[in-house]
């Protein structure tokens, strides 16, 4: 994490954020228009650094039963949305899943990277093998997982597993959040094992939001959209919104207006054209004139006008797609 200006750089976790005093936009009403949307499952597809996972821990520590957020959330906008809305906080049992690590060259690889995601995702709840409200069986059930001596098949019923122990645990329906949900997608089309990958999340996210009756809502983050067809097809209530969408279209990302607030706040006013010319450009949805927050507060922080997007991620998807449509093009001019 690099910090300067009060600004902290490679951050996502929202309470960690918070503590160390460091400047925030405040995209709490994000949580409101959560709630207010009426999907089981929403698929919110941005951009590489525009805030996805940042937003994902923001919605964990707000809704998650087993924390206290008042003194956390106590001057956000949220606050002031209402009742209907803050009554929600920490109400749910909430499950948390990042793939983001799942980007391995084989599948067999790719199951043992999913086999260490699950395990992160069940010792959140290792508590549960303390509870009189989980059976015995089910209780050597979670043990496999957390020593990770779990087949393919416990862990494609992973998530709606925890999902039931957890309703029983507190008589409530949980909360999904998956973040980089496509991350192993891309991967395995990459290092052409895409088939089987394919086949293994469609029976993972199957079982996990297809009639699951422990379910809340689910929200999935990812960069790219892998058609609902070919992976969420058993998924009941299912929406993508992608940056065409107006639902969400000013929850990732800096407006024009928030922009504005933030070179006042740090004194820069006359950076304004430049910020512009480098960063703007943007449109999600009907929202114009979006600004990079990563490329944004980078500039803040070190006070240089450089492409800090460009490496923030690798290049081999696009690549290999250029390559397959070049070789495409060779083969119908030779007939």
């Amino acid at each position: 994490m690099e910090m300067g200006r009060n600004i902290a750089i490679g951050t996502s976790d929202f309470k960690g954020l918070l503590s160390k005093g460091c400047y925030y936009i405040d995209k709490t009403l994000y949580i409101k228009r959560i709630l207010d949307n009426k999907s089981e499952v929403a698929l919110i597809t941005r951009p590489r650094r525009f805030g996805k996972t940042l937003n994902m821990s923001m919605l964990r520590y707000y809704f998650d039963i087993t924390k206290d957020s008042k003194d956390l959330f106590a001057d956000k906008k949220v606050m002031q949305a209402g009742d209907e809305y803050t009554s929600k906080m920490n109400s749910y049992p909430v499950i948390y899943l990042t793939l983001k690590d799942v980007m391995d060259s084989s599948f067999e690889d790719m199951i043992r990277a999913m086999k260490t995601a699950i395990n992160d995702m069940y010792q959140e709840h290792r508590y549960l093998l303390e509870s009189n409200k989980v059976f015995e069986d089910e209780k050597e059930k979670i043990k496999d997982i957390l020593w990770i001596r779990e087949d393919v098949e416990a862990i494609k019923i992973s998530v709606r597993e925890l999902s039931k122990y957890l309703y029983n645990q507190y008589g409530k329906k949980v909360i999904i959040l998956i973040d980089e949900y496509d991350v192993p997608i891309q991967n395995a089309y990459i290092n052409g094992y895409y088939d089987k990958a394919i086949k293994f999340f469609k029976g993972f996210y199957g079982t996990a939001f297809k009639d699951n009756p422990y379910m809340e809502k689910t929200v999935l983050t990812g960069v790219s959209r892998v058609s609902k067809e070919s992976l969420f097809s058993g998924a009941n209530n299912f929406d993508v919104f992608t940056i065409l969408s107006d639902e969400f279209a000013e929850d990732f990302g800096i407006t024009k207006q928030e922009m504005m607030e933030t070179i006042k706040h740090f004194g820069i006013e006359e950076d304004e054209e430049n910020l512009k010319k480098w960063y703007d450009g943007y449109r999600i949805g009907n929202s114009e004139d979006m600004f990079n927050p990563w490329s944004v507060l980078n500039f803040i922080a070190k006070n240089e006008l450089k492409p800090y997007w460009v490496n923030t991620s690798s290049n081999d998807l696009i690549k290999l797609v250029l390559k397959e449509s070049v070789t495409v093009k060779e083969k119908k001019k030779k007939r």
